[in-house]
This record gives C-alpha cells, sequence and structure tokens, in this order.
C-alpha cells in the first residue's frame, strides 16, 4: 500500500520532521537532490550531460540548484536560470545559489539559447495553487518546445498536487521526482498526463511525519497488497460461495454472461443467474456451470409477478450469499419489482450496478407514501447492518450525487465520500482514476492501475461480478471492493500487453483474471 497525499498533508509533514524531528530544512534540500540524480543516473545512465536547471525562488528551486550541483560535480556541463528576484528566494533557495556561486557558477535570469540533453523543471514545487502567468508561463512553454529529457522536481509545474488539475499550463516532463510520498495530483488527469515516469524516493520524511494524522488517501501498488481469501483444501462448492446474479433483459444477454463468468472467474463456488426467458439459450450455451432463474416480462401485467416466479426468486434469494443485481436489467416493471425485493427483502450483501444504479434515480418511480427507492437504500430497511455497494461510472455517479459530469470529475476526492456518507453506501466511482470511498472509513481508495483499453463496452459488468465474487468468498464489503478494482486494473494491464489497448474486450479481461489470481497466490509478479 502507497499513501497518496495533498500538498497540505505534505507540507504539514514537512513541517513535523523539520519542528518535532528536528530534521534541519537544508539537510532535507541535500537529500532530495542527491535522491533525484541517483534516480535520473538510473534511468539514463552516467555520462556528461548537457544540462539545464529553470528554478523558481520557493524550496523547489533550491531542489534544483542543489541537483544541478551534484550534476556538475559528476562532469555535467550546467547552466542555471533563476525565474524571478533574487531578493524573492527563500532562504534555502538563497543558500543553494550562494554555494553555488562559490563553486563558480551562477543563474542566468532567462533561459538561454541551445540544445540541453537533460532539463531539470524546479519552477513550481507542491504549493503551486494560482495559474501560472508572466514569465513562468514563458518558461513553461519554453521548456515544453525543447526536445530535450525533462524531469520535473516533486511535480510538473503547473499541476495542482492535490487535484491533477493543470493551472493555466503545465510542463511535460519524462520523469517525475518526488519526495516522501506519492502525490495525490500525480495519479488524477490531466495532471497524471504530465508526470511521465514517477518515481519516489526517501529524502527524511516519512511515516514518523505523521504525528498521528495518516493521509486520506492510499492506494495498492502490488500483488503483496492484496490478501486474498483462503482456500480450505477440504471446501466444495457451497463453501466458496454461492452468489445471484440478476442481470440481463429481453434485448440484452451480454451483461448477464459477462457477470456471471467474472464471479466464477474470481473464486465463487456457484452461480445463479436470474435474467429474462430470451437469454436461457445463450446463457445455458455459453455458461452452462450457473444454474438459471427465468422470468417472462408479460408475468407483469401490473407490478407483480406471477404467483411461480415469485416463489422461485424467493428461493433463489434464500440459497444465495449475497446478491449483484443491475448489469442490462433495463428499467422496466420486472427489473423495478427484482431490484425493490433486494432492497426490501433481503439482509444479504448488495452490489447494485448499472441499469440498478439507473433506477435509484428514477423519481417517478415512487412506493406507496411517495418515498423514492433511493430512499429504501439509505433507510436500509430492517437490516440496517448490511453492506451495499455502489458501482457507478461517471454518468452515473452525476446522477446520483447530483451534479454535472464535469463536477463529477473535478472533484473525484471528495464527491464519492458525500455521496457514500448520505446514502451509507461504499462507492466505487468508475473513472480513469477509479475511486472507492466508505461510510465508516476516513480514508479513500484511489485505484492505479488500468489502463485505456478498459474503457470497453462490458468491463464494467466485469468489475460488478469480481466485487461480488470476492463478498462471496467471505471477504469484507470495503476490501472486497477496493481488491475488485486494483485486481480488475490489473487483469486489464495484462490484457494491453497480450492485445494492445486499442484492441481491447471485456472478454480479455476475463481471460486474464486466472494468471492475475495465480500471481496473487504465488507471488509471480511483484507488480502484476
Amino acid at each position: 500500500m502507497e499513501y497518496l497525499v495533498t500538498q497540505a498533508e505534505m507540507k504539514q509533514y514537512d513541517s513535523n520532521t523539520i519542528t518535532h524531528l528536528k530534521m534541519p530544512s537544508v539537510v532535507l534540500m541535500e537529500r532530495a537532490a542527491l535522491v533525484t540524480v541517483e534516480l535520473l543516473m538510473k534511468e539514463l545512465g552516467a555520462a556528461a550531460y548537457r544540462v539545464l536547471v529553470v528554478a523558481g525562488c520557493g524550496n523547489n528551486g533550491g531542489d534544483g540548484f542543489a541537483i544541478g550541483r551534484l550534476l556538475l560535480l559528476q562532469g555535467c556541463r550546467v547552466d542555471f536560470v533563476l525565474l524571478g528576484s533574487r531578493e524573492k528566494c527563500s532562504e534555502e533557495t538563497a543558500l543553494q545559489i550562494d554555494i553555488l556561486e562559490r563553486y563558480g557558477h551562477s543563474p542566468f535570469d532567462r533561459i538561454p539559447e541551445g540544445e540541453y540533453d537533460i532539463v531539470i523543471d524546479a519552477i513550481f514545487g507542491i504549493g503551486l495553487s494560482r495559474e501560472t502567468e508572466g514569465i513562468y508561463r514563458e518558461a513553461v512553454c519554453a521548456l515544453n518546445r525543447m526536445h530535450s529529457y525533462v524531469c520535473a522536481v516533486d511535480i510538473p509545474s503547473g499541476v495542482h498536487a492535490g487535484s491533477g488539475q493543470i493551472l493555466g499550463c503545465a510542463v511535460q516532463a519524462d520523469l517525475t521526482v518526488t519526495y516522501g510520498f506519492f502525490k495525490l495530483g500525480q495519479f488524477l488527469y490531466p495532471g497524471a498526463g504530465c508526470c511521465g515516469k514517477i518515481l519516489c524516493g526517501q529524502m527524511g520524511i516519512d511515516e514518523h511525519g505523521f504525528l498521528g494524522k495518516k493521509p486520506g488517501f492510499y492506494t495498492y501498488t502490488s500483488s503483496e497488497d492484496v490478501r486474498l481469501p483462503a482456500r480450505r483444501p477440504d471446501g466444495n462448492k457451497g463453501t466458496f460461495g454461492k452468489v445471484l446474479v440478476i442481470a440481463g433483459s429481453e434485448t440484452i444477454c451480454g451483461a448477464a454472461l459477462m457477470a456471471g463468468r467474472s464471479v466464477f472467474r474470481t473464486g465463487a463456488g456457484m452461480v445463479r443467474i436470474v435474467s429474462a426467458r430470451q437469454n436461457r439459450e445463450t446463457l445455458q450455451q455459453a455458461l452452462p456451470e450457473a444454474m438459471l432463474t427465468i422470468y417472462d416480462t408479460a408475468f407483469w401485467a401490473k407490478e407483480e409477478p406471477d404467483a411461480g416466479f415469485a416463489a422461485a426468486f424467493r428461493e433463489a434469494h434464500d440459497w444465495a450469499d449475497c446478491i449483484l443485481i443491475g448489469p442490462g436489467i433495463g428499467k422496466g416493471k420486472a427489473a423495478r419489482w427484482l431490484l425493490e425485493q433486494c432492497l426490501c427483502e433481503s439482509g444479504l450483501p448488495l452490489v447494485i450496478d448499472a441499469d440498478g444504479l439507473n433506477l435509484l434515480v428514477e423519481k417517478t418511480y415512487e412506493k406507496e407514501g411517495g418515498q423514492f427507492i433511493q430512499e429504501m437504500v439509505r433507510q436500509r430497511m430492517l437490516h440496517p447492518e448490511r453492506k451495499i455497494t455502489l458501482t457507478p461510472h461517471l454518468g452515473e455517479f452525476s446522477r446520483l450525487f447530483g451534479c454535472s459530469i464535469p463536477e463529477a470529475s473535478q472533484n473525484l476526492t471528495d464527491y464519492p465520500k458525500e455521496l457514500a456518507d448520505r446514502l451509507h453506501c461504499i462507492v466505487v466511482c468508475k473513472d480513469a482514476r477509479t475511486v472507492v470511498a466508505c461510510p465508516d472509513k476516513e480514508q479513500i481508495y484511489l485505484n492505479t492501475s488500468g489502463n485505456a483499453g478498459m474503457a470497453t463496452a462490458g468491463s464494467g459488468d466485469v468489475l460488478a461480478g469480481m466485487i461480488t465474487g470476492l463478498l462471496a468468498q467471505g471477504m469484507e464489503a470495503e476490501e472486497a471492493a477496493v481488491c475488485g478494482v486494483y485486481l480488475h486494473g490489473a487483469a486489464g494491464d495484462m490484457a494491453a500487453r497480450v492485445h494492445g489497448e486499442r484492441s481491447m474486450t471485456a472478454a480479455d479481461i476475463i481471460e486474464q483474471l486466472p494468471r492475475v489470481f495465480r500471481a496473487v497466490e504465488e507471488g509471480e509478479e511483484k507488480t502484476l
């Protein structure tokens, strides 16, 4: 597990390290410079490079001057640029300039003409909070026009360290060397697209600087982070969980197939699929391992099914250990009745996806007394302690939350937790960076596995099935959501290596699940 810190958190940990742990600021700066040079040379190999350091007046600039000095001592030819007045430099940066001058080098006040192998971006650090303008904007644009390898110090200048937003314009780095902890904005788009390869070096600020207050965000980065449910050697198919998958409708069969198949591939022992009569033959042929409970939409002459199906559904519910509802069920009478049964008559762990989520925002659907179905989720009816997991993509999330899609995207670090608290549900908000927020936990998970090839039809059905399959095996709901999201992304990364991002399908993700789980169980790959 890796912590992802905001700029405010990192500043506090920096201050705690200096004032409470008594680590001098200039020592931290020297160590940051040393680890940057080590990582940079490891990436490129040691050579007599032509280097340009472009620095601002803050401590990020001091880091840059110290990095350039160390490169000088390694035989590189280095030019230095200070953007801004020397009188405005921080104490540490002024000291670094003084040291540099004693070595016989002074910074220019503008970027010189010439070609460089490496550019060190040390204009702004993590404290930037307003748009770049004036000489700073000109410098950022100039760096982006160069045909040089760009190494950003801590974060590319112009990227907000907390939100990943581009503040006017930003340096496009090939490598970002960050210190202590990864920054949240390095993994949130669009800023993540500016960072290039991100390496984190330890320079003296670690968990001792938390002083009891941990960061608000974390991520999984390797197979070692995942703890799968144990497989009993004397178990049977019932031991490993029985999953009720309510998916598909008259015109949609693939969603039920994807969800059911991913539940099996995740390790659940038994699956029963509730779907429309039109899907019977396809499901029997494509997923013969699953049991079926079939309904005919003609049963819903009013709001209720016929007695035969109602009894069959109750039997299926009583058999199950957990439920997934939503993929491809539509928003008709059948779907509404099924969702109502899952919410009002069941105390089983429940995952709601796709059309199940769309029904939650159907304000035309009211029960007696004017109670919306979303209120059923919030109140939990007769089972207040049950765990419900919602898995909306950004469009579904925006409708649930009551905002626009751009607003949801810009507030990805805040809104999912607000919705989780409002509905007392675990919220898995799916985007390029998926967020998992829980109502009873302050820390939020931000997923960093996966790739753009996973933006394909059926990928969400696979994820919902994986989360439910982990639930069936006894995993706690929060950990099932987090592990499901991470492993789903890891399988997508494996699929991309085989098929390429452009040609991937959701079936390719399922195809890689055995390899993903084997890697976790046997330690085949530290980083999936």
